[in-house]
């Protein structure tokens, strides 16, 4: 995509997604939902992917076609995922937004991670545990795991941190049951084996990732989205190795660069976001851009001009009585 294009898009950024007609809107950092036909055996979730960029569980800026190549990438795993654990989606109308069963959401963000980075290695650096679990003593930024572990956190109500939990605390507060844990382990670890696969083929490293899980008629199903850049991390194999043992950052394809850039800012979190000027909102969605195509191995076609009214008519067929 021509650069001149992005810059053309930057005024119709996706902030705020407000359709008449659809009833309550569920605000998240990053999407907008509404339920259709609530409370029935048709009920169904519109998932609206906004062009709002999150990182320490705050809203910092816009990023042109982000919610389109988040939603493209979430849809290219559903479908090779689909055999491992059934998913929520039902349909993609448009580039923004998918349809989903409606599903009582596990108030839970499962995180598998491969290597010791981000918020794990800030833990392990400060000498916590690391969502309840101990690391061994004497391990280095970006080392890989002997095998992924589990860190979950609570999922924060929108303006909240998520919380790191333990496995034991989650089951001693009775969030799952121990039948229940069982199976979403074994989902978590299955699909960041998939996902690690494929990232492998395209020469990548899937370094870890969230998954969240819901319940629809009592099976357990994946829901919200799946090894996107705002979900997951990954990194250039080839670079991995030499550039861990010089301890230097590694070739990025998620938002890590942007936390790193907010925390050389003075942000974490809290207090005034720092200024997004439009080029460097134009230089991460290329980023965004170019790692979707490392990713998939497709060219990304992104929608321009994308209107709350575009995306409310291709809902039609989904607002039909009894659809």
């Amino acid at each position: 995509m021509d650069v001149k294009d992005i810059y053309a898009e930057l005024p119709y950024c996706l902030d705020d997604i407000s359709i008449e007609g659809l009833g309550k809107k569920y605000s998240g950092k990053v999407r907008d939902c509404y339920v259709l036909h609530a409370g029935s055996a048709e009920a169904k979730r519109i998932l609206i992917t906004s062009d709002r960029l999150s990182c320490f569980d705050r809203v910092v800026t816009t990023v042109p076609f982000k919610g389109q190549v988040l939603t493209s990438l979430a849809m290219f795993w559903f479908d090779k995922v689909a055999s491992i654990i059934p998913h929520h989606v039902l349909g993609h109308p448009h580039p923004n937004m998918m349809v989903g069963r409606e599903a009582s959401v596990i108030p839970l963000e499962i995180v598998v991670r491969a290597y010791l980075t981000g918020s794990a290695w800030r833990d392990y650096e400060a000498g916590r545990p690391v969502s309840g679990t101990i690391l061994p003593k004497g391990m280095k930024k970006d080392q890989r795991f002997d095998a992924p572990i589990l860190t979950p956190s609570t999922k924060a109500e929108v303006g909240e941190h998520d919380m790191p939990i333990s496995e034991s605390e989650i089951l001693h507060r009775e969030i799952v049951s121990e039948i229940l844990w069982s199976k979403i382990k074994t989902a978590a670890l299955a699909l960041f084996q998939e996902g690690s696969r494929w990232a492998k083929e395209r020469g990548l490293l899937l370094v870890d990732t969230k998954y969240e899980f819901g319940l629809c008629n009592g099976e357990l199903i994946l829901v919200d989205e799946i090894h996107t850049l705002d979900s997951s991390r990954y990194w250039i194999e080839s670079e991995h190795e030499s550039r861990f043992q010089q301890q230097v950052d590694q070739i990025m394809l998620d938002k890590e660069p942007t936390r790193q850039w907010l925390l050389s800012q003075g942000f974490k979190g809290d207090g005034p976001v720092p200024t997004f000027t439009d080029e460097h909102r134009v230089q991460l969605a290329q980023h965004y851009i170019d790692s979707y195509e490392k990713i998939t191995g497709l060219s990304f076609q992104g929608q321009g001009r994308t209107t709350p009214d575009a995306i409310k008519k291709s809902l039609e067929p989904y607002l039909l009585e009894g659809c």
